[in-house]
């Protein structure tokens, strides 16, 4: 049965609603998340806090955009006064001692978009004056959803009349070294002219269009099952309204690639416990149908092969798209905090943390730390390969350390192997990370009763504290609730060798 739309009195006609960039993306991706954008927004999930982190850097990259065009003039009007804001854009492109306007609005066949840039082309040897047509992002590549994204603006500002000379995507150059000092903006940002096959792609823009248009007309969201679209080129808000019907073990939360879910579900296949016996699975994906705890016999061996004292790892680091440390690059992944469990043969537990606080480079200060912790003794026990690449990275940077980090190397000790080769429980629904891991076998360490409870959310919340925040009150908040954060991970190493430990001796 079709879904209701519920926003509609008996008997209205629905008017045909405004698209925009956005809007015309979703679209793209999927029809009903389109349809639900527009009259049932209150379905989605809000976004997370490390998606949240990733659309404020998207902002703060658009305003540094902007420097790259002295003389430029911002349409100041928001999203939601469309009128002031052509109005203001208007009153920018009749003046021509303008160079380039940003945050253009333009508006044509039902559709508003503001560009992030048109810059000002003059008349020259018979050309006629014209705009070049200029999309920001902190991506670091061109991807088909740009591409489509200045289709649409392209076919908007040509409707409206503009002469649209070329367009381009700039985007963030990582090859770029930041030298101290300013940054070069032209070295920050590359620009990549891209006319041709925008052009291409805007021969499309009219009939998908007129379907979205046609589609939101309708009394109810289009009947479109959950799938692979549900997550390219975004994670769509809607995916917990459109899946809270779903069976508990559902197809579709078979981990891997969704590709198999995607041909099984076109087999008629609705549960994972419906996988015929035969499929081709992954060692992951058998686990999961079979839906039991599992326990290797070499767990136990594999536990041994730790030595004391074992040292309990963690780092936390940030990815800045705008470097503010010389010699290091855009999105370069910088450690600034780590967290030390200490475990002795008999038993005891000591605790080392380290979080850098101040607008400077952490990374001396940091591995300075790291190296009194760690000391030349013992394993260095891990949940991923991340903490070894930091390690070896930091070395690379810190040559009269060398020689003591890359030592440390050799002491690594990755849990997350031991776990994904020796143990599985139902509770992991197919995931081995810490997140999934540890309530299943230790629930009295979630991460329910901590405010920062994924990485994303650490990075957003140091760079608030260190970047953004005055206030010392606020400041000192978010501090104590990285270390809480950064400690957790490690006592979960603690908990997790311990009640594995148990495992392999009982079963």
């Amino acid at each position: 049965m079709a879904e209701q739309a519920t926003d509609l009195p008996v008997g209205e006609v629905r008017k045909v609603p405004r698209l925009s960039k956005s809007k015309f993306i979703s679209g793209l991706q999927c029809h009903k998340r389109l349809y639900l954008e527009i009259h049932q927004p209150y379905l989605a999930t809000p976004p997370d806090a490390g998606t949240q982190a990733i659309l404020d850097m998207g902002t703060d990259v658009g305003e540094l955009a902007r420097r790259s065009f002295p003389g430029g003039r911002l349409v100041t009007a928001g999203y939601r006064q469309a009128e002031v804001a052509l109005a203001q854009t208007t009153e920018f492109m009749a003046d021509e001692t303008i160079p380039a306007i940003f945050e253009a609005a333009i508006m044509a066949e039902g559709i508003l978009v503001r560009a992030d840039i048109v810059e000002r082309v003059p008349a020259a040897e018979g050309i006629p004056a014209g705009w070049r047509l200029i999309e920001v992002k902190s991506s670091t590549k061109v991807k088909d959803v740009h591409l489509d994204d200045l289709a649409l603006q392209r076919s908007v500002l040509v409707s409206a009349g503009l002469n649209i000379v070329s367009c381009h995507l700039m985007r963030i150059n990582t090859a770029y070294t930041y030298a101290g000092g300013e940054v070069d903006l032209n070295e920050l940002f590359a620009i990549e002219e891209l006319s041709s096959i925008v052009i291409e792609r805007q021969a499309m823009v009219p009939d998908r269009v007129a379907a979205m248009k046609a589609m939101l007309l309708l009394p109810a969201p289009p009947l479109i099952e959950p799938d692979r679209h549900c997550f390219a080129p975004y994670e769509c808000p809607f995916w917990a309204h459109c899946t809270s019907r779903k069976p508990e073990r559902w197809i579709f939360y078979l981990p891997g690639a969704k590709q198999i879910a995607s041909q099984l579900a076109e087999q008629g296949v609705v549960t994972i416990d419906e996988i015929p016996e035969g499929t081709k699975l992954s060692a992951v994906q058998r686990k999961v149908k079979e839906n039991v705890e599992w326990v290797s016999e070499k767990l136990e061996a594999a536990l041994k092969t730790v030595r004391f004292p074992v040292h309990h790892l963690d780092f936390e680091t940030v990815m800045l798209a705008v470097p503010r440390f010389a010699g290091t690059r855009p999105y370069q992944a910088l450690p600034v905090q780590w967290s030390n469990h200490i475990e002795s043969d008999q038993g005891e537990l000591l605790h080392h943390e380290f979080l850098h606080t101040e607008e400077t480079d952490p990374r001396k200060a940091l591995a300075e730390a790291l190296l009194d912790s760690l000391g030349s003794k013992g394993s260095i026990c891990v949940y991923s390969p991340y903490e070894k690449s930091v390690i070896e990275q930091l070395a690379e940077f810190l040559p009269s350390l060398r020689p003591a980090l890359k030592a440390l190397v050799k002491r690594i000790w990755d849990l997350h192997p031991v776990v994904k080769e020796h143990y599985y429980h139902p509770e992991f629904n197919g995931s081995y990370s810490l997140k999934e891991v540890l309530p299943a076998l230790v629930p009295a360490l979630r991460y329910d009763d901590l405010n920062i409870r994924e990485g994303g959310q650490a990075a957003s919340e140091y760079y608030k504290m260190v970047f953004v925040e005055t206030d010392w009150i606020e400041r000192a908040r978010i501090q104590a609730e990285l270390l809480a954060y950064c400690k957790r991970d490690t006592l979960a190493m603690v908990e997790l060798r311990r009640v594995l430990g148990e495992k392999a001796k009982s079963w």
